[in-house]
């Protein structure tokens, strides 16, 4: 159960949102300059046949987004960077 919150939160680190576990990617649901609100929807990752959705840990706006849909990422990879809002 542990395991489970601390993989909800996003596993972000500082500006950068990482991934919390190895898995492919996807779906990317959001672009570059997106408003994005805690706890929306930022990608989806597919681990052992299960989809993992990944919310944003905090309010921001999307300033990169590293991840391509199709690529297998590693736990601890940065997804995207976030920046504060305006």
């Amino acid at each position: 159960r542990h395991r489970a919150k601390q993989t909800m939160a996003g596993g972000s680190s500082g500006a950068g949102l990482v991934s919390p576990m190895q898995g492919t990617v996807v779906k990317i649901a959001v672009e570059e300059g997106a408003k994005v609100e805690v706890g929306d929807l930022i990608i989806v990752l597919e681990a052992m046949k299960m989809e993992q959705s990944i919310p944003a840990p905090r309010d921001g706006v999307v300033a990169t987004v590293s991840a391509e849909v199709g690529t297998t990422i590693k736990s601890g990879t940065v997804l995207l960077t976030l920046e504060k809002p305006e």
